[in-house]
């Protein structure tokens, strides 16, 4: 069965043919559809393409797949510079180019909304598609995970949504919250235990891990951890094999783990009360989550999804919100972010008073406002007497506690910062001759590059607008901007690979995604 379907417009046949046939050997139910056409809604998760305007110049597809069916919509055209930038449309490529981008972008396209329907991830936000995006790469591996973001941002979806496109979705996948459970609680349902190891272990019982086997087991609250068991799951990453509590046979499994948390593990790192080599087996690949204040479009398409759930299960009508009051849930800071719009809207169509919310209707401290919590991490007591990393934060004030953190945090990015410079620094080459960039700076010598003038800038001169590239070096002039040495790497890149974009992202360390964007913001899709 098909995983997905691609809609063709045929305002260009030939183009049209063309996508059509690369869709099907990817595997996708295609269909090409009329300029005036009605689109249909379907089960399987569908992307349209529209390969040119109509007569008036805009798309009544792209309009109906939008606004009605809520669907990714693409543009292929001739010319590109007649395509509105904000008609609708996610992507807009160039008939000319390489038809093998728009379908790998297609895949990723429909491959977020085959996540969207199997978790229920609600966003059309640049800061969700770009987290869509990322589960989408990384679920088919094997590497492990860390999931990071604020309390209420919906780290169990997207561990859900790994499993859920990853090979391993038809396997369990097991959720654990490791700060509901006590040290000695937690070891044991982690990893099991022995007949007769401890009081009340009247028979053996496999751990999470054991039936977690093939699967998919994920960690909440990493963070939490107590160090003794943080010591025995870094033996399970690097050797796949544990022990159950008293057993002495060594247990092979085969699971992918994929932690969250809400805390900064790089601070607890910094005070000792996570192990290093633990956070960095499991910072393999990592997703962040946006708090709600930071994708606030998303607001009414999260409490149109809220208002439907909840309506459904309690056998409720809804009269609807007024742009009134919706507009003061998209102003609200959400400091307990999605899991506090949820319990709002949940409250709200339980005591609908039968009548459109307005704003009066709204509680006193989303109305007014409220006052931001601010998401300092709080370390949980330790059992010490007061050494850095046993409790000695313990009885602190708060103000001064995150005045003690933040400056932890600076220590942690300044050694950083300084084991970087130390690697480059390591990884010179001595100069082979008169014609190198880097001389010494201790004795002031600075030497270029043979046949290259680099201008010394002179107080009151006109600033340069354009960088100057000379043998593929981007020379930095005063009174340049961020964004045009941004465009002048990546023309750079773009003629380094023949124009070859996926070829270019990685050279350039970025998306394809985002090097599109870029592109199109320059103007070097022309």
């Amino acid at each position: 069965m098909s995983e997905g379907r691609v809609l063709i417009s045929t305002h260009q046949l030939p183009v049209a043919g063309g996508l059509r046939a690369r869709f099907e050997e990817a595997g996708y139910e295609t269909d090409l559809v009329t300029p005036t056409e009605p689109l249909t809604d379907s089960d399987l998760p569908t992307l349209l393409i529209v390969t040119g305007l109509d007569e008036d110049g805009t798309s009544a597809l792209a309009t109906q797949a939008t606004t009605a069916l809520h669907i990714p919509v693409f543009a292929v055209a001739d010319d590109t510079a007649r395509i509105p930038r904000r008609g609708g449309f996610e992507e807009v490529f160039s008939a000319e180019g390489d038809l093998d981008d728009v379908v790998l972008l297609g895949r990723r396209a429909i491959e977020r909304q085959r996540l969207r329907a199997l978790t229920g991830i609600v966003g059309q936000t640049d800061a969700m598609r770009q987290v869509l995006e990322r589960v989408v790469q990384i679920a088919p591996v094997t590497s492990t995970v860390l999931v990071t973001g604020e309390s209420g941002t919906g780290k169990e979806l997207v561990a859900r949504g790994i499993h859920a496109l990853s090979p391993r979705r038809h396997k369990p996948f097991i959720a654990v919250n490791v700060a509901a459970l006590s040290e000695t609680l937690l070891e044991s349902e982690l990893f099991g235990h022995e007949k007769g190891a401890f009081t009340g272990a009247i028979d053996s019982r496999k751990g999470l891990f054991e039936l977690a086997d093939g699967g998919t087991i994920f960690l909440d609250e990493i963070g939490e951890m107590p160090l003794a068991t943080q010591t025995k799951l870094l033996r399970v990453l690097e050797q796949r094999e544990f022990h159950r509590v008293g057993g002495e046979a060594s247990i092979k499994i085969d699971v992918r783990i994929v932690a969250a948390t809400n805390q900064d593990l790089r601070q607890l790192v910094a005070i000792g009360d996570f192990r290093r080599d633990l956070y960095f087996r499991l910072n393999v690949l990592g997703i962040e989550l946006p708090a709600l204040r930071d994708r606030r479009a998303d607001i009414p398409l999260l409490v149109e999804q809220f208002v439907r759930d909840v309506s459904e299960r309690n056998e409720r009508g809804f009269p609807g919100i007024s742009p009134e009051a919706m507009q003061i849930l998209i102003d609200h800071n959400w400091p307990g972010n999605i899991r506090e719009l949820r319990n709002l809207v949940e409250s709200m169509v339980v005591l609908a008073p039968g009548r459109q919310i307005r704003p009066e209707d709204i509680p006193d401290e989303v109305r007014g406002g409220g006052v931001a919590l601010l998401p300092v991490t709080i370390p949980r007591p330790g059992t010490g007497e007061g050494g850095v990393g046993e409790g000695a934060l313990v009885g602190i004030r708060p103000e001064l506690e995150f005045v003690f953190r933040t400056l932890v945090e600076l220590r942690v990015d300044m050694d950083e910062l300084r084991r970087e410079f130390d690697a480059y620094r390591d990884g010179m080459t001595p100069p082979d001759s008169a014609d190198t960039l880097l001389g010494s700076v201790a004795s002031g010598e600075i030497t270029i590059p043979a046949g290259l003038e680099i201008p010394a800038y002179v107080p009151g001169e006109e600033a340069v607008a354009e960088p100057e590239v000379v043998e593929n070096v981007v020379i930095y002039r005063h009174g340049m901007t961020i964004d045009d040495m941004e465009r002048a790497a990546i023309e750079v890149a773009l003629r380094d690979v023949d124009g070859n974009r996926r070829k270019a992202a990685e050279l350039l360390g970025i998306g394809e995604r985002t090097l599109y964007r870029k592109i199109s913001r320059y103007g070097l899709d022309t």
